[in-house]
């Protein structure tokens, strides 16, 4: 039992920089070098995004390009990881993209996600609130009508 668990310890790959064993998430984002100058780039795209999505959340019509270029971007993430893990060397120090797309959906596509999320909450915030308004005025509608016909 105890050679069979050393095994599998052993099978756990260890990152390239910080001699790390990767078995979560947590060690997997703790392991990448963030100091690259593209990695920041991606961080500061993120902090983009998220901007757009909180300034556009009155602007309906540019919300719904916002929302779909994100998703656009989220559907060709599997193309941009088998481009990047072929090009690798031109821009990073160390190779993250496997052949799973972990790294690219943790970095890449689930921030979008995140984002597109916020979005369509607000859109079914704004739904319910144009359906609670439309209510109330039947209600007051209705309520003047029953007066009308009392009073005639």
């Amino acid at each position: 039992m105890t050679d069979q668990k050393a095994d599998n310890i052993s099978s756990i790959p260890i990152d390239a920089f910080s001699n790390l064993r990767i078995t979560s998430i947590w060690t997997f984002l703790m392991s990448v070098q963030w100091s690259e100058p593209w990695l920041i780039g991606l961080l500061v795209f993120h902090v983009v995004c998220l901007s757009l999505t909180v300034v556009t959340c009155r602007y309906y019509r540019a919300q719904i390009c916002h929302f779909l270029l994100m998703i656009g971007m989220v559907y060709s993430a599997e193309y941009l990881n088998e481009m990047a893990a072929m090009n690798w060397r031109s821009f990073s120090n160390f190779q993250y993209f496997d052949s799973k797309g972990m790294f690219i959906s943790l970095v890449f596509s689930i921030p979008l996600l995140l984002n597109t999320v916020i979005i369509v909450m607000v859109w079914v915030y704004r739904t319910f609130s144009t359906m609670t308004e439309l209510k109330t005025l039947q209600l007051k509608r209705k309520a003047r009508r029953e007066n009308r016909e009392k009073n005639d």
